[in-house]
């Protein structure tokens, strides 16, 4: 019996799979529990349908995620930080700070932990920060610590 796979099943696929199973299996296993559902002509079709709207939904996201990656890299953020004189600052500046300049000065929403730093921020001066934008898309952000 031909089913389509509503959620992962182990051993067998993973969810929209369209797999073919013993009738036993099926009726007394994968059904009653909602795991499948009976691959007809109609659900096929279902099915096809929604697998082509995902793929629309991911394109639409990397071609934004590749407009904001284009956008960051042209860009400098200032983020203003205390600091004790001679270019030390008190603490250090964080993923979280740098997204919240990113919201404030250019209106561009980024989720602190897409911020990557490969080490903390204690300096005064020009950074280069990598962010994660998802669909494998990464873009180069540089950073200007200012000192209050």
């Amino acid at each position: 019996m031909k089913v389509i796979l509503l959620q992962d099943v182990k051993g067998q696929g993973k969810k929209g799979q369209l797999i073919d199973v013993s009738d036993g299996y099926a009726r007394n296993f994968l059904l009653p529990r909602k795991l499948a559902q009976e691959a007809t002509a109609d659900n096929i079709n279902t099915m096809k349908m929604n697998d082509k709207a995902q793929q629309e939904k991911r394109q639409r996201e990397r071609e934004q995620a590749l407009a904001l990656s284009k956008e960051l890299k042209e860009m400098t953020l200032v983020v203003a930080a205390k600091g004790g004189g001679a270019g030390r600052l008190f603490g250090s500046v964080t993923n979280a700070e740098i997204s919240d300049a990113l919201a404030k000065q250019k209106n561009i929403q980024l989720d602190k932990r897409k911020i990557v730093l490969d080490e903390p921020i204690k300096n005064v001066g020009t950074y280069t920060v990598r962010c994660k934008l998802g669909y494998e898309v990464t873009a180069e952000l540089r950073v200007e610590i200012q000192e209050i």
